[in-house]
């Protein structure tokens, strides 16, 4: 098979657009699966994918996108050839930019690729086999990937990266299938940092708390809302983000006249931002783009992305802008975050926050959520694997799920108590972006709309 950092190289020689660029991504793959207290299958996998982006300047700019997975070095003329038709025929280019000039060094560039394998795994199934022996159910699956792309284009630019990324779900249950259930889970980069062991012993707490359970009715209730959840809402309030729909009088970052960026949304002191920088969290600090939309452009490959405050000190603070939409509408150039981190709350674990809480609800996860309006940003969802009662500072029973309708931007602004930040899992976004640290958050009057029939 053909090195990466040559199938760049071939390609570019090969073309006869008038502009190319050529992006190469390798993936290793590891998985782990158990269910009712046994492993049951595990594998690796590697693949390739690379993509050649043909740009014709004459009359007007056009860009013809092909994709490969091939490893065979006799079909980079066909795919540069089939970029470049595609290119012809192509809409006009309303993002069009010159591509930045050659900003890669050496180290960017130079390197083989790296792998991973089932020997990642070797603590989480010493964990695992100890506590099939509980008085719970296990199933679960863990997933690690070793993630490198290579970005060259006809300017001169050349740049590597290499992402590990991993994550571990377990769900327990007990009484049969039909029985109570709880969740628990981590994101990673190489699972030295998870401990397996303690995700058993929360799973086993939820469980006890489950052998009471109450009913409850739809309503607003004081509730206490995990890292996990937090995550869940705060990535998606990320992705609606962008400048143009703001500048456009589309999205709920609109306001009359241009866009909601200054206004304060809460006294407390949060922010919420993405670098690429933060540790344990970390991504590649350039743009690597395959399509162009609303919040990245191609013209982009290459771009240096830093540390963005999307909310600063609790004011909204930036939004996404390529080149392009930059200079249109007069602001700064931001790349779109990999990470997202919520920090400016106190000290307070979520025990903390149970322990000073007279009544309320106590969540787990969220899942299936989806926007309702994207004026206001409001968000329909379900609760999942474990809503529990609080009373008198203690957990007393499960409860029901709810569905619930909130938008990430109001429970910015209703949020009475907001904790410490840490290392969590999404567990909506998990396929799509593991690398997150948030907070607890306490909500007066989180919005239960109907009861859920969902187990």
């Amino acid at each position: 098979m053909i090195e990466a950092q040559e199938l760049v190289e071939r390609a570019l020689r090969a073309s006869t657009a008038d502009e190319t660029i050529v992006l190469v991504t390798e993936v290793s793959e590891a998985a782990l699966r158990w269910a009712g207290n046994s492993m049951t299958t595990n594998g690796v996998s590697r693949s390739r994918s690379w993509t050649v982006l043909a740009i014709r300047r004459e009359p007007v700019t056009r860009v013809g996108i092909v994709t490969s997975s091939s490893v065979d070095a006799d079909d980079i003329d066909a795919v540069v050839t089939a970029a470049r038709t595609a290119a012809d025929a192509a809409a006009p280019a309303t993002d069009a930019m010159p591509l930045l000039e050659g900003t890669g060094s050496p180290r960017d560039w130079a390197g083989g690729f790296t792998g991973t394998g089932i020997g990642v795994f070797d603590e989480v199934i010493d964990a695992l086999t100890d506590g099939f022996g509980g008085t719970h159910r296990l199933y679960g699956f863990a997933h690690h990937q070793v993630r490198t792309t290579w970005l060259g284009t006809s300017t001169g630019v050349r740049r590597r990266y290499t992402q590990p990324e991993g994550s571990i779900e377990v769900h327990g249950k007990r009484g049969g299938l039909d029985g109570p259930g709880a969740w628990a889970g981590a994101g990673t980069r190489d699972f030295r940092d998870v401990d397996t062991t303690a995700l058993l012993g929360e799973l086993d707490r939820r469980l006890d708390w489950a052998g009471t359970a109450v009913e409850l009715p739809a309503g607003r209730y004081e509730t206490l809302l995990p890292p996990s959840a937090v995550a869940d809402l705060m990535i998606y309030l990320m992705w609606s983000m962008e400048g143009r729909g703001a500048e456009e009088g589309h999205t709920a970052l609109s306001r009359p006249g241009g866009t909601r960026v200054g206004e304060v949304l809460t006294a407390l002191p949060l922010t919420l931002s993405s670098d690429p920088a933060a540790p344990g969290l970390e991504y590649a600090p350039f743009v690597t783009a395959t399509a162009s939309t609303d919040a990245v452009s191609v013209f982009d490959n290459g771009l240096d992305a830093g540390r963005v405050d999307w909310i600063r000190d609790g004011a909204v603070h930036a939004l996404t802008y390529p080149r392009a939409a930059a200079a249109e509408f007069g602001a700064p150039v931001t790349a779109p975050g990999e990470n997202l981190l919520l920090t400016g709350g106190s000290s307070a674990s979520i025990d903390d926050l149970v322990a000073c809480t007279e009544r309320g609800l106590l969540l787990t996860t969220l899942w299936y959520l989806r926007e309702v309006d994207p004026a206001t940003l409001l968000l329909t969802g379900l609760t999942r694997d474990g809503v529990y009662l609080v009373e008198d500072g203690e957990v007393v029973a499960a409860v029901n799920n709810f569905r619930f309708n909130e938008s990430p931007l109001d429970l910015v602004r209703r949020a009475t108590e907001v904790g410490a930040t840490e290392r969590t899992l999404p567990r909506e976004w998990k396929d799509w972006f593991t690398r997150t640290a948030m907070p607890p958050m306490r909500i007066p009057d989180f919005h239960m709309s109907s009861v859920s029939a969902a187990r």
